[in-house]
């Protein structure tokens, strides 16, 4: 019997092949196996860098072993070399022997003499020769997509639409681990506090330049402090923070969020309300649904009641005109979240983006219905693509004339222009998600 106990390569090889072969999201894998082997600080710490490392620069490491692997290879043994290729290239505490030697060893466990055999030879070589230079390639948007590991057609798409520098800039900022960030919980606490409470958790965090509510990590994971588990804050992107902003919330407001789960949007715009009014939080799935109100009772919110429905039936279920503020914080891309989801990058084609953007109109056109006279849709998305972000709002403005825009009021440390309807974030503005944000108020008092 084999009482091998699977160590930090192995599993990322394992995450790796799962997210491959199954199209599992590399975040929820990850964040399972380090629970399931019970890895923590330095070996969780390298555990999630070489799994989203190899995942995020596949193409890359596909180019530099191209050279040195002459024939077909079983899959798996391709990912070990793309894992090993990716510790020589870009960690420099790890020698090159003892990720060789930690190859060799998986590929004779997992395989035979030969396999382990090939492996050693191929590390071997480009330990020996070095890697092909990007150089190499010719034509600059082939390059930049091998180089930053996003497939042709994407970058192509982003440079038609915001020119070379922009599209380059968002491909490697992409490439770079986010900084974890959260939400603190003014109902219960304030940033102070639980800057302070964290400190004696060990865990340095400090205030964020942006948000006056909004804290970054600099040392130790947030989501498993004890100051998580009260309710005294919540982990959220600073983009993604932004959406209530534009909702302009003010107590006893009644407020539809459409496109609700996991429940980060929902809650804060339940804090923003002070526990006040009603937020009615909706997802199409039962299961995403208890995710929402799992959060709502964390952080100890009153005001939040969250039902399973597909959104573009809101009308069978709510009265006309009914709500002060709807939030549609529509499906989309996600092209917006590469540094988090790496894997998406490989798994979408140009044909989602149009099934998506009708998808969105849709939504758009059901909940419209519930803006009372006066009152605001905001719409948003976590992605960068135009068509389904500045096209989506202009088509919704078209075709709803009793709406008009509305000018965006975010907080000071963001530069607006003056009567700035839509904001287009990207990744590379203040290290945040690549989010879209938009506003429209219903005509009338």
């Amino acid at each position: 019997m084999n009482k091998h106990k699977k160590n930090v390569r192995e599993a990322a090889l394992d995450i790796i092949e799962a997210v491959e072969r199954n199209r599992s999201y590399s975040n929820l894998l990850l964040n399972e196996t380090i629970k399931k082997y019970q890895f923590t600080g330095a070996d969780a710490a390298l555990l999630t860098e070489i799994s989203y490392g190899t995942i995020q620069r596949k193409m890359t490491l596909d180019y530099y072993l191209n050279p040195f692997v002459k024939k077909k290879v079983e899959h798996w043994v391709r990912l070990l070399l793309r894992l090993s290729v990716y510790q020589m290239v870009y960690l420099d505490k790890i020698p090159d022997r003892a990720v060789i030697h930690e190859a060799v060893e998986i590929a004779k466990r997992r395989g035979h003499k030969g396999i382990a055999g090939l492996v050693n030879g191929v590390l071997r070589s480009i330990q020996r020769k070095g890697i092909p230079s990007l150089d190499e390639i010719k034509d600059p948007t082939v390059r930049l997509s091998i180089e930053t590991s996003h497939p042709e057609w994407l970058v192509k798409r982003w440079i038609d639409q915001y020119g070379f520098d922009q599209a380059k800039k968002m491909c490697e900022e992409n490439l770079l681990a986010p900084v974890q960030t959260a939400r603190v919980n003014e109902t219960l606490t304030n940033r102070e506090h639980v800057i302070e409470q964290l400190k004696e958790e060990g865990i340095s965090a400090v205030p964020s330049p942006l948000l006056p509510f909004g804290i970054q990590a600099v040392e130790g994971n947030l989501a498993r402090s004890k100051a998580y588990k009260e309710g005294l804050f919540t982990i959220q992107d600073e983009s993604s923070m932004l959406v209530a902003y534009a909702l302009e919330l003010e107590p006893g407001q009644r407020v539809l969020d459409a496109c609700a789960a996991p429940g980060g949007k929902t809650t804060h715009i339940a804090e923003m309300l002070d526990n006040t009014g009603k937020v009615i939080a909706l997802d199409l799935h039962p299961h995403k649904v208890k995710l929402i109100m799992d959060q709502v009772k964390r952080l100890h919110l009153k005001n939040v009641e969250a039902k399973a429905m597909d959104s573009r039936k809101t009308g069978d279920v709510f009265e006309m005109e009914s709500f002060d503020r709807v939030l549609v914080d529509a499906p989309c891309s996600g092209l917006g979240v590469l540094r988090r989801k790496p894997d998406i990058k490989y798994s979408k084609a140009e044909e989602d983006i149009y099934a998506l953007k009708s998808v969105q109109t849709d939504i758009l056109n059901e909940t419209s219905k519930l803006v009372k006279k006066g009152g605001l849709l905001v719409f948003s998305t976590c992605t960068v693509d135009k068509e389904e972000n500045e096209e989506t709002a202009a088509h919704f403005l078209e075709h709803h004339p009793e709406f008009e825009p509305n000018c965006l009021r975010m907080p000071g440390a963001l530069p607006m222009k003056d009567n700035e309807y839509s904001l287009q974030i990207f990744p590379q503005d203040f290290g945040g998600d690549g989010f879209f944000i938009s506003s429209f108020r219903k005509k009338g008092s």
